[in-house]
Protein backbone atom coordinates (compact mmCIF):
# COMPACT_ATOMS: atom_id res chain seq x y z
CA UNK A 1 0.00 0.00 0.00
CA UNK A 2 1.79 3.36 -0.89
CA UNK A 3 2.05 6.12 1.50
CA UNK A 4 -0.66 8.81 2.32
CA UNK A 5 0.37 12.31 0.86
CA UNK A 6 2.52 14.79 3.44
CA UNK A 7 2.02 18.44 2.95
CA UNK A 8 5.71 20.22 2.63
CA UNK A 9 5.26 24.12 3.90
CA UNK A 10 8.36 26.36 3.48
CA UNK A 11 8.15 29.03 6.38
CA UNK A 12 12.24 29.81 6.69
CA UNK A 13 11.67 33.12 5.05
CA UNK A 14 11.45 36.12 6.96
CA UNK A 15 9.86 38.51 4.75
CA UNK A 16 12.43 40.61 4.07
CA UNK A 17 10.15 42.60 1.32
CA UNK A 18 7.24 42.56 4.03
CA UNK A 19 9.38 43.74 6.90
CA UNK A 20 8.87 40.88 9.31
CA UNK A 21 7.48 37.38 9.80
CA UNK A 22 4.56 37.50 7.87
CA UNK A 23 3.64 33.87 7.94
CA UNK A 24 2.22 34.70 11.80
CA UNK A 25 0.90 38.08 10.31
CA UNK A 26 -3.12 37.64 11.18
CA UNK A 27 -5.92 37.92 8.04
CA UNK A 28 -8.70 37.55 10.30
CA UNK A 29 -10.43 38.90 13.44
CA UNK A 30 -9.90 35.56 14.92
CA UNK A 31 -5.85 35.43 14.20
CA UNK A 32 -6.06 33.09 11.43
CA UNK A 33 -3.27 33.60 8.99
CA UNK A 34 -2.91 32.58 5.23
CA UNK A 35 -1.22 29.44 6.15
CA UNK A 36 -4.27 28.09 8.07
CA UNK A 37 -6.52 28.47 5.53
CA UNK A 38 -3.49 26.81 3.14
CA UNK A 39 -3.71 23.83 5.98
CA UNK A 40 -7.77 23.83 6.45
CA UNK A 41 -7.99 23.42 2.43
CA UNK A 42 -4.98 20.66 2.22
CA UNK A 43 -6.98 18.78 5.51
CA UNK A 44 -10.35 19.00 3.57
CA UNK A 45 -8.54 17.53 0.55
CA UNK A 46 -7.24 14.85 2.54
CA UNK A 47 -3.46 15.75 3.77
CA UNK A 48 -3.06 14.17 7.86
CA UNK A 49 0.77 15.23 8.14
CA UNK A 50 2.24 19.11 7.46
CA UNK A 51 5.96 19.24 7.82
CA UNK A 52 6.70 22.79 8.50
CA UNK A 53 10.58 23.99 6.81
CA UNK A 54 11.69 26.82 8.99
CA UNK A 55 15.16 28.74 10.40
CA UNK A 56 16.08 27.49 14.30
CA UNK A 57 15.74 31.87 14.66
CA UNK A 58 12.36 31.65 14.31
CA UNK A 59 11.02 28.19 15.68
CA UNK A 60 9.69 29.38 19.31
CA UNK A 61 7.75 32.72 17.40
CA UNK A 62 6.08 29.94 14.66
CA UNK A 63 5.43 26.76 17.19
CA UNK A 64 3.62 29.37 19.60
CA UNK A 65 1.59 31.21 16.64
CA UNK A 66 0.64 28.16 14.26
CA UNK A 67 2.72 24.63 14.73
CA UNK A 68 1.08 24.38 18.31
CA UNK A 69 -2.35 25.81 17.48
CA UNK A 70 -2.63 23.20 14.47
CA UNK A 71 -1.26 20.40 15.87
CA UNK A 72 -4.95 19.02 17.46
CA UNK A 73 -6.27 19.03 13.60
CA UNK A 74 -3.50 17.72 11.64
CA UNK A 75 0.13 16.04 12.27
CA UNK A 76 2.74 18.79 12.74
CA UNK A 77 6.37 17.82 11.93
CA UNK A 78 9.55 20.30 11.52
CA UNK A 79 12.81 20.15 9.65
CA UNK A 80 15.29 23.15 9.70
CA UNK A 81 16.82 25.28 7.20
CA UNK A 82 20.07 26.81 8.22
CA UNK A 83 22.83 27.87 5.82
CA UNK A 84 25.31 25.55 7.49
CA UNK A 85 23.63 22.67 6.05
CA UNK A 86 26.11 21.77 3.14
CA UNK A 87 27.68 18.80 1.76
CA UNK A 88 30.99 18.30 3.30
CA UNK A 89 33.94 20.05 2.17
CA UNK A 90 31.68 23.37 1.70
CA UNK A 91 31.46 26.36 4.14
CA UNK A 92 29.29 29.18 4.22
CA UNK A 93 30.76 31.95 2.46
CA UNK A 94 31.83 35.00 4.67
CA UNK A 95 28.93 37.67 4.24
CA UNK A 96 26.04 34.98 2.82
CA UNK A 97 22.73 35.33 4.97
CA UNK A 98 20.58 34.61 2.19
CA UNK A 99 19.19 31.07 2.07
CA UNK A 100 19.98 28.59 -0.47
CA UNK A 101 16.86 28.63 -1.83
CA UNK A 102 13.52 26.11 -2.34
CA UNK A 103 15.50 23.51 -3.89
CA UNK A 104 17.67 23.33 -0.70
CA UNK A 105 14.85 24.07 1.23
CA UNK A 106 13.07 20.71 0.07
CA UNK A 107 16.27 18.97 0.46
CA UNK A 108 16.44 19.49 4.28
CA UNK A 109 13.54 17.02 4.50
CA UNK A 110 15.38 14.17 3.11
CA UNK A 111 15.36 12.03 6.55
CA UNK A 112 11.55 12.62 7.21
CA UNK A 113 9.78 12.09 4.22
CA UNK A 114 9.87 8.61 2.34
CA UNK A 115 7.14 8.88 0.14
CA UNK A 116 4.48 11.37 -2.39
CA UNK A 117 4.12 14.89 -0.94
CA UNK A 118 3.11 18.28 -1.95
CA UNK A 119 4.88 21.73 -1.59
CA UNK A 120 3.62 24.82 -0.75
CA UNK A 121 4.74 28.65 0.61
CA UNK A 122 3.77 29.46 3.60
CA UNK A 123 3.00 32.99 2.58
CA UNK A 124 0.63 31.99 -0.40
CA UNK A 125 -3.22 31.67 -0.50
CA UNK A 126 -3.95 28.72 -3.24
CA UNK A 127 -7.56 28.17 -3.36
CA UNK A 128 -9.25 25.03 -2.27
CA UNK A 129 -9.56 23.38 -5.76
CA UNK A 130 -5.46 23.45 -5.74
CA UNK A 131 -5.11 21.13 -2.81
CA UNK A 132 -7.72 18.69 -3.86
CA UNK A 133 -6.07 18.37 -7.74
CA UNK A 134 -2.72 17.94 -6.09
CA UNK A 135 -3.91 15.61 -3.56
CA UNK A 136 -6.21 13.72 -6.15
CA UNK A 137 -2.85 13.00 -8.84
CA UNK A 138 -0.19 12.00 -5.53
CA UNK A 139 -2.66 9.41 -4.53
CA UNK A 140 -3.14 7.90 -8.30
CA UNK A 141 0.06 8.36 -10.16
CA UNK A 142 3.64 6.99 -9.11
CA UNK A 143 6.85 6.78 -10.96
CA UNK A 144 7.34 4.10 -13.09
CA UNK A 145 10.66 2.31 -14.44
CA UNK A 146 11.56 5.06 -16.76
CA UNK A 147 10.60 8.32 -16.02
CA UNK A 148 9.10 10.04 -13.00
CA UNK A 149 5.86 11.62 -12.52
CA UNK A 150 5.49 14.79 -10.84
CA UNK A 151 2.45 17.53 -10.85
CA UNK A 152 2.17 21.22 -10.89
CA UNK A 153 -0.57 23.44 -10.14
CA UNK A 154 -0.65 26.05 -12.97
CA UNK A 155 -2.60 29.81 -12.22
CA UNK A 156 -3.03 32.22 -14.79
CA UNK A 157 -0.27 35.07 -14.15
CA UNK A 158 -2.44 37.46 -14.47
CA UNK A 159 -4.32 36.66 -11.21
CA UNK A 160 -1.32 36.67 -9.18
CA UNK A 161 0.32 39.59 -9.81
CA UNK A 162 0.64 42.73 -6.89
CA UNK A 163 -0.34 46.80 -7.24
CA UNK A 164 2.56 47.31 -4.74
CA UNK A 165 5.88 45.74 -6.76
CA UNK A 166 7.30 43.26 -8.56
CA UNK A 167 7.07 39.47 -7.95
CA UNK A 168 9.34 36.45 -8.84
CA UNK A 169 6.92 33.85 -10.70
CA UNK A 170 8.32 30.46 -12.55
CA UNK A 171 6.93 31.41 -16.32
CA UNK A 172 5.61 28.02 -17.62
CA UNK A 173 5.15 26.65 -21.38
CA UNK A 174 2.94 23.39 -21.34
CA UNK A 175 2.12 21.43 -24.25
CA UNK A 176 -1.32 20.31 -25.89
CA UNK A 177 -1.39 17.42 -23.60
CA UNK A 178 -0.92 19.36 -20.18
CA UNK A 179 2.64 18.45 -19.91
CA UNK A 180 5.04 21.13 -18.93
CA UNK A 181 7.94 21.61 -21.19
CA UNK A 182 9.97 23.76 -19.63
CA UNK A 183 10.20 26.48 -16.48
CA UNK A 184 11.86 29.92 -16.17
CA UNK A 185 12.42 31.58 -12.91
CA UNK A 186 11.26 35.69 -13.53
CA UNK A 187 12.69 37.60 -10.84
CA UNK A 188 11.21 40.72 -11.62
CA UNK A 189 7.63 41.01 -13.19
CA UNK A 190 5.89 44.25 -12.74
CA UNK A 191 1.83 44.98 -13.31
CA UNK A 192 2.09 48.06 -15.78
CA UNK A 193 -1.33 49.11 -16.48
CA UNK A 194 -3.47 46.07 -17.91
CA UNK A 195 0.16 44.53 -18.62
CA UNK A 196 2.40 42.56 -16.99
CA UNK A 197 6.30 42.68 -17.90
CA UNK A 198 9.20 41.35 -17.16
CA UNK A 199 13.22 42.71 -16.64
CA UNK A 200 16.29 41.22 -16.50
CA UNK A 201 18.80 44.38 -16.31
CA UNK A 202 17.09 46.21 -14.16
CA UNK A 203 14.13 47.70 -15.82
CA UNK A 204 16.25 49.01 -18.51
CA UNK A 205 14.02 46.60 -20.95
CA UNK A 206 10.59 44.88 -20.52
CA UNK A 207 9.14 41.88 -21.84
CA UNK A 208 5.31 41.41 -22.31
CA UNK A 209 3.58 38.10 -20.72
CA UNK A 210 0.37 37.77 -22.62
CA UNK A 211 -2.93 36.81 -20.44
CA UNK A 212 -2.72 33.18 -21.33
CA UNK A 213 0.33 32.57 -19.52
CA UNK A 214 0.67 29.91 -16.68
CA UNK A 215 3.18 30.43 -14.22
CA UNK A 216 4.52 28.22 -10.99
CA UNK A 217 3.26 29.40 -7.14
CA UNK A 218 5.37 26.82 -5.88
CA UNK A 219 2.33 24.08 -5.82
CA UNK A 220 3.86 20.78 -6.77
CA UNK A 221 3.53 17.56 -6.21
CA UNK A 222 6.34 15.26 -6.07
CA UNK A 223 7.18 11.38 -5.29
CA UNK A 224 10.48 11.21 -3.12
CA UNK A 225 12.49 10.54 -6.40
CA UNK A 226 12.99 14.40 -5.89
CA UNK A 227 14.87 14.23 -2.82
CA UNK A 228 17.92 12.14 -4.07
CA UNK A 229 17.95 14.30 -7.64
CA UNK A 230 17.96 17.28 -5.55
CA UNK A 231 20.90 15.77 -3.20
CA UNK A 232 22.90 14.52 -6.44
CA UNK A 233 22.63 17.86 -8.08
CA UNK A 234 23.09 20.22 -5.10
CA UNK A 235 27.36 19.88 -5.47
CA UNK A 236 27.33 20.47 -8.62
CA UNK A 237 25.35 23.68 -8.22
CA UNK A 238 27.68 24.49 -5.37
CA UNK A 239 30.53 24.07 -7.59
CA UNK A 240 29.12 26.00 -10.28
CA UNK A 241 27.89 29.08 -8.79
CA UNK A 242 29.39 29.71 -5.90
CA UNK A 243 32.60 30.74 -7.52
CA UNK A 244 30.33 33.37 -9.56
CA UNK A 245 27.90 34.68 -6.47
CA UNK A 246 28.57 33.25 -3.08
CA UNK A 247 26.35 35.59 -1.15
CA UNK A 248 23.21 35.51 -3.28
CA UNK A 249 22.98 32.17 -5.35
CA UNK A 250 20.31 30.19 -4.89
CA UNK A 251 19.43 26.50 -5.64
CA UNK A 252 15.73 26.88 -7.34
CA UNK A 253 13.36 24.00 -7.18
CA UNK A 254 11.85 24.54 -10.65
CA UNK A 255 15.73 24.94 -12.06
CA UNK A 256 15.70 21.37 -10.62
CA UNK A 257 12.66 20.52 -12.22
CA UNK A 258 13.47 21.77 -15.33
CA UNK A 259 16.86 19.99 -16.12
CA UNK A 260 15.34 17.12 -15.53
CA UNK A 261 12.58 17.60 -18.20
CA UNK A 262 15.58 18.29 -20.30
CA UNK A 263 17.03 15.11 -19.75
CA UNK A 264 13.46 13.48 -20.39
CA UNK A 265 13.79 11.52 -16.80
CA UNK A 266 10.48 13.44 -15.10
CA UNK A 267 7.02 14.09 -16.41
CA UNK A 268 5.15 17.20 -14.83
CA UNK A 269 1.02 16.87 -15.10
CA UNK A 270 0.28 20.78 -14.92
CA UNK A 271 -3.03 21.24 -13.33
CA UNK A 272 -4.49 24.40 -14.18
CA UNK A 273 -6.28 26.66 -11.70
CA UNK A 274 -8.41 29.65 -12.16
CA UNK A 275 -8.23 30.36 -8.67
CA UNK A 276 -7.45 33.84 -7.54
CA UNK A 277 -4.02 33.84 -6.10
CA UNK A 278 -3.71 36.12 -2.95
CA UNK A 279 -0.57 36.89 -0.91
CA UNK A 280 1.09 39.45 1.29
CA UNK A 281 4.44 39.91 -0.17
CA UNK A 282 4.39 43.63 0.69
CA UNK A 283 2.59 45.39 3.71
CA UNK A 284 0.20 47.32 1.50
CA UNK A 285 -0.85 43.72 0.29
CA UNK A 286 -2.36 42.82 3.14
CA UNK A 287 -5.25 44.77 3.19
CA UNK A 288 -6.11 42.98 -0.18
CA UNK A 289 -5.95 39.48 1.31
CA UNK A 290 -8.23 40.21 4.53
CA UNK A 291 -10.91 41.45 2.28
CA UNK A 292 -10.69 38.46 0.11
CA UNK A 293 -10.82 36.35 2.97
CA UNK A 294 -13.71 37.95 4.31
CA UNK A 295 -15.56 37.79 0.99
CA UNK A 296 -14.60 34.16 1.23
CA UNK A 297 -16.24 32.93 4.37
CA UNK A 298 -19.30 35.35 2.98
CA UNK A 299 -19.55 33.26 0.23
CA UNK A 300 -19.55 29.99 2.61
CA UNK A 301 -16.27 28.70 1.11
CA UNK A 302 -14.73 28.70 4.82
CA UNK A 303 -16.67 28.76 8.28
CA UNK A 304 -16.36 32.22 10.04
CA UNK A 305 -14.30 30.31 13.05
CA UNK A 306 -12.13 28.45 10.80
CA UNK A 307 -10.92 25.19 12.50
CA UNK A 308 -14.39 24.97 14.81
CA UNK A 309 -16.02 22.47 12.17
CA UNK A 310 -12.89 20.42 11.77
CA UNK A 311 -12.62 16.90 13.81
CA UNK A 312 -8.92 15.67 14.86
CA UNK A 313 -7.35 13.78 12.66
CA UNK A 314 -6.58 11.69 15.74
Amino acid sequence: MSKKPVLVIMAAGMGSRYGGLKQIDPVDEYGNKIIDFSIYDAVSAGFETVVFIIKKAIEKEFKENIGDRLKDHVKVEYVYQELDKLPKGYAVPEERVKPWGTGHAILCCQDVIDGPFAVINADDYYGRSAFQAIYNQLVNVSDDENIYHYAMVGYELYNTLTENGHVARGVCTVDEDGKLQDIHERTRIEKHGTMAEYTEDDGKNWTKLSEETLVSMNLWGFTESILRELSSRFISFLEGELPKNPVKCEYFLPFVVDELLKEEKASVSVLKSSDRWYGVTYKEDKETVVEAIRQLKKSGLYPEILWEEKKSYR
